[in-house]
């Protein structure tokens, strides 16, 4: 029998646009659940994603044989992510869509969208969570030791808020700013994501509202952190509560001086004209999030390294950065290394910017908590995807990967993945594609702008709309917008 493709989903054709079952719904069911998963992106990506971790479950959600399988509803929710504004609409137009042209006379099914919605609701933590390690354990695990910062890693931590959709139940679990009225704005979720200086995998991502600290966000994945790792972070997470934490599991940290700590260089131990140990001492509170037994267990000094970077680019004023570390050696890290490690740590606010502009996680889509949550993982998983293809580009290719352009990438791959999907059953033709679309990835670089800065303002101006300051039941439109008011004669 001859083999047709979907462009969704793999082996559909049998199902969808063959002949019928010749045994009822029993030889449909069994038809089913020999399915396979999406088509573009699975040709691509399937390598990254060991097919058993996407098996039927034995019991519980996706257990039962259903047209959505596991396979299915992985790879579709993670189209609907690596291509923005996509909705569950599309994908179930896309599977009428195919079945009227290869069945014109038949009928298109349901236009409902409630099989593949409950069918994502069905795909818990339990399934996508390892899925999310073996990705990340692969990125990790293919960098070169050359790429590693004094034989060392480094982690890099930062925080970032998302917004979804203003539903009771979002409320509820991510309340709105304070600052914003009842019915006039977002719920708003805070996320601190631990990231990779060397692979730029996205580790871990911690999930809070917006009203919980970042540095209380940070100690929930501490354990992931190994001994000999390094810890890079802005001056938020700068604390003697941290700094602890860290150092008793053997993990060093560089962070920016918390603006509250005085800076005097008259105290503690001279090592150059820029940088002296000090001694830190325990604060008399016990800080939030610190429970009772780690704060009596924490020791009443600390001693860590302050280091003064003088900051100069042209045709601005120098800048004075002050920065604190638990590398204490001054000759084994040089305050020169430590100020050119310490800039690296801008490239987690660009990590950000590609998986909330690129992949439009800026605004999330679903309504309800749990969902919501897993879209966030989705992302995560998506944006770490992307980054195995420019890691295998850089690899195979000789080049630097931090030149490499995440929004190319994701851009190259989504016009390529269909005519991977094209070569399906050709394992040699899809393999010289695949080496071909990497190659072009590895090309796609971006240029050395050293020193660049560029301001944090919008050219393009809003609509002139009046700023919504009630709910929207409550709000009265003003009858005078966008005309002169009359003259006073």
């Amino acid at each position: 029998m001859t083999r047709h493709s979907t462009p969704f989903f793999e082996g559909f054709s049998s199902l969808l646009f063959g002949r019928p079952a010749l045994s009822g719904l029993d030889t449909l069911l069994r038809r089913v659940q020999s399915l396979r998963s999406l088509s573009d992106f699975f040709e691509t990506f399937g390598f990254l994603v060991p097919e058993a971790l996407l098996e039927p479950r034995a019991r519980g959600g996706h257990s039962r044989q259903r047209v959505y399988s596991l396979h299915v509803t992985f790879w579709a929710f993670l189209a609907q992510v690596l291509v923005p504004q996509t909705p569950c609409r599309e994908i179930v137009r896309k599977v009428q869509a195919w079945w009227l042209q290869r069945n014109p006379t038949a009928r298109p099914g349901s236009s409902s969208t409630c099989a593949y919605t409950k069918a994502r609701q069905r795909m818990g933590a339990e399934v996508l969570a390892p899925i999310a390690n073996q990705l990340v354990e692969g990125l990790e695990r293919r960098v070169p030791s050359r790429h590693l910062w004094r034989s060392r890693r480094v982690r890099v931590v930062d925080g970032t808020t998302v917004s979804m959709p203003d539903t009771q139940e979002n409320q509820q679990r991510y309340p709105q700013s304070t600052s914003q009225k009842p019915g006039c704005g977002f719920p708003l979720m805070k996320l601190v994501g631990l990231f990779s200086l060397a692979s730029g995998a996205l580790l871990h991502l911690a999930k809070a509202s917006l009203h919980v600290h970042e540095s209380i966000l940070l100690r929930s994945f501490l354990g992931l952190l190994e001994k000999d790792d390094i810890l890079l972070a802005d001056r938020g997470f700068c604390s003697f509560n941290t700094f602890w934490q860290l150092s008793s599991q053997g993990v060093d940290t560089l962070m920016r001086l918390h603006q509250a700590r005085k800076t005097d260089f008259r105290q503690g131990k001279r090592l150059g004209p820029d940088e002296r140990l000090i001694t830190w001492r325990k604060s008399a509170a016990r800080p939030s999030g610190c429970s009772p037994e780690d704060f009596a267990s924490q020791p009443d000094t600390l001693t860590v390294r302050l280091v003064r970077l003088r900051v100069s680019a042209r045709g601005h004023r120098t800048q004075t950065i002050w920065l604190v570390t638990t590398l204490l050696d001054p000759v084994a890290y040089p305050l020169a290394s430590l100020g050119e490690l310490y800039l690296q740590r801008w490239s987690v606010e660009l990590h950000f910017r590609e998986i909330k502009v690129t992949l439009g996680m800026d605004v999330l889509r679903c309504k309800s908590p749990d969902m919501v949550e897993k879209e966030v993982l989705m992302h995560a998983m998506a944006y770490n995807l992307i980054r195995a293809l420019m890691q295998h580009a850089a690899i195979d290719h000789a080049v630097d990967l931090s030149r490499i352009s995440f929004k190319g990438t994701a851009d190259t791959l989504r016009h390529w993945s269909a005519s991977m999907e094209s070569l399906r059953g050709q394992p040699r033709k899809q393999k010289a594609l695949l080496q071909a679309m990497l190659r072009i990835i590895a090309s796609d670089l971006v240029p050395l702008r050293p020193a660049r800065e560029q301001p944090r303002a919008r050219k393009r101006r809003p609509k002139n709309y009046p700023l919504l300051t009630q709910p929207r039941h409550l709000f009265k439109f003003p009858t005078n917008r966008n005309h002169p008011k009359p003259s006073q004669s």
